[in-house]
C-alpha cells in the first residue's frame, strides 16, 4: 500500500516527533498547577517562564509582553474585540481587509453589529494591500487596524512594515494588530521593526500541538482578558495553563528558530519542482495571488478547466492529500472569499483553484508523485 501523501500544511502540521515525546514526558511528570506555591506548583511555574522567554525572543518582545491562548482564533478575537472595546470612546471606526482569516472577519462583523464602522480594503490582483491604501482609509476616528501578515489560501504577504510606518506616522495611539498564524514560521518577524501592537500565533502551524497559541501585546496596551476567571496571565486570559502542550509548543518554536533559513529555501525548492513539474507534463496553470511577496511553503493553484472539488476528491482516493480552500471554510458551501476578492464572484477561477502547502515532513519524492498524480487526472478531466 503506497505511504499516504500530506501536502495540506496551511491546514495543520503533524507535530515534530522531538514535540510528542516532549508532551508525553511532561504529561507524566509535570501536572501541577502553575498558580500552586507547592513544589508541584513551582516546577510548572518554571516551565511556563522559560517558554514565555522562548515564545517572546522569536519575535524580539518581551516575555510579559506574551499572552498565552488556545490558538490564533482566541487571539485574534481578544485582539479585535477587546482593542474595539477598550478604545471606543476615542472613536469606533477600524480597518481590516477583504481577505482575513475568519478568525479576523467574525469579531469584525460581531462588531459592526454593536455600532462600529469597519472599512473593508480590496486587495489588488496579487492579493495584497498598500500602505497608500491603509493611509488613505485613516481617519481620526480611526482606534484599530488589523490586517494579516501572510494569506492562509493564497500565500500573498503583506507589506506589514510598511503599513506599521503609515499608521504610527498618522497616529501614534492607533493600533495596528496583524494575524501572524501563517506567516509565524517562515518569515522573519520583529514587532519591534514592524510597529505592530498586537500579533496573533498559533503552535499547530509550525509542528507544535493544537490548542495552544499566543497574542503578543506591546507594553502599554493593556488589553482585558476575552476569558474572566483566575487572574491567569498577570489577569489577561484565565484558566489553568496546559503546561504540557505549554512546553511542546516552545520545542516546536526552538526547532524553528533553527531551522526557519534551511526550511524556507526547502519549501521554496518544493514549490519550483512542483511547478516545473507541472509544466513538463503540459499541465496549464495559474497561480493565484503574488509569486514575488508570498508565503514560501504554500502555492495556490488555478487550473482552467479543471473541477477542483472533483480534483481533490480522486488526489484523495489516491493517497495525497490537498485543499480546495482553508480548512476553516472546508464545509462551507460559499465560493472562497479570497478568491472573488482577487477575481470577482464569476470567475472561473474559484471552483478551479486547489492549494498545495509544504512542511515539516515535504520531500521531493512525494511532490514528485504528487505531480505526477495531478497532471494524469487534470488530463482525464480535461
Amino acid at each position: 500500500m503506497k505511504k499516504a501523501i500530506y501536502l495540506d500544511y496551511a491546514a495543520t502540521s503533524p507535530m515534530y516527533p522531538e514535540v510528542v515525546e516532549t508532551m508525553s514526558e511532561a504529561m507524566h511528570s509535570t501536572f501541577g498547577n502553575a498558580s500552586s506555591t507547592h513544589q508541584f506548583g513551582r516546577k510548572s511555574r518554571g516551565y511556563l517562564d522559560e517558554a514565555r522567554i522562548i515564545l517572546a525572543s522569536s519575535i524580539h518582545a518581551k516575555p510579559n509582553e506574551i499572552i498565552l491562548t488556545s490558538g490564533g482564533s482566541e487571539s485574534d478575537n481578544m485582539a479585535i474585540i477587546k482593542t474595539a472595546e477598550k478604545f471606543q470612546s476615542s472613536g469606533k471606526h477600524i480597518i481590516t481587509t477583504n481577505v482575513e482569516h475568519q478568525a479576523v472577519l467574525k469579531p469584525m462583523q460581531y462588531l459592526e453589529k454593536r455600532g462600529f464602522n469597519i472599512t473593508y480594503l480590496p486587495v489588488d490582483q496579487n492579493g495584497r494591500v498598500t500602505a497608500e491604501q491603509v493611509a488613505t482609509a485613516l481617519t481620526e476616528e480611526t482606534i484599530l487596524v488589523s490586517i494579516m501578515f501572510g494569506n492562509n489560501e493564497v500565500g500573498s504577504v503583506m507589506p506589514i512594515a510598511e503599513i506599521g510606518e503609515s499608521i504610527k506616522s498618522f497616529r501614534s495611539d492607533i493600533v495596528f494588530h496583524t494575524d501572524a498564524v501563517q506567516a509565524y514560521g517562515s518569515q522573519e518577524i520583529d514587532v519591534q521593526a514592524l510597529n505592530v501592537d498586537l500579533l496573533s500565533v498559533a503552535a499547530h502551524k509550525i509542528g507544535g500541538p493544537k490548542g495552544i497559541g499566543f497574542l503578543y501585546c506591546r507594553t502599554g496596551i493593556d488589553l482585558p482578558g476575552l476569558i474572566l476567571g483566575g487572574e491567569q496571565e498577570t489577569k489577561r486570559r484565565a484558566g489553568t495553563e496546559n503546561i504540557p502542550a505549554i512546553i511542546g509548543f516552545q520545542k516546536a518554536v526552538e526547532k524553528m528558530v533553527t531551522e526557519k533559513e534551511s526550511k524556507q529555501n526547502d519549501y521554496l525548492q518544493l514549490k519550483r519542482l512542483l511547478l516545473e513539474q507541472l509544466a513538463e507534463s503540459q499541465v496549464e496553470y495559474k497561480i493565484n495571488g503574488s509569486e514575488k511577496y508570498t508565503l514560501p511553503h504554500i502555492v495556490s493553484l488555478y487550473l482552467p478547466g479543471v473541477d477542483a472539488e472533483k480534483l481533490s476528491i480522486r488526489l484523495d482516493l489516491a493517497g495525497i492529500a490537498v485543499s480546495i480552500g482553508s480548512a476553516c471554510t472546508a464545509g462551507n458551501v460559499d465560493p472562497s472569499h479570497v478568491l472573488v476578492a482577487l477575481y470577482g464572484k464569476d470567475h472561473p477561477a474559484i471552483s478551479e483553484t486547489i492549494r498545495v502547502s509544504f512542511g515539516i515532513a515535504s520531500t521531493r519524492k512525494e511532490v514528485e508523485q504528487a505531480a505526477a498524480e495531478i497532471a494524469k487526472i487534470v488530463h482525464s478531466l480535461t
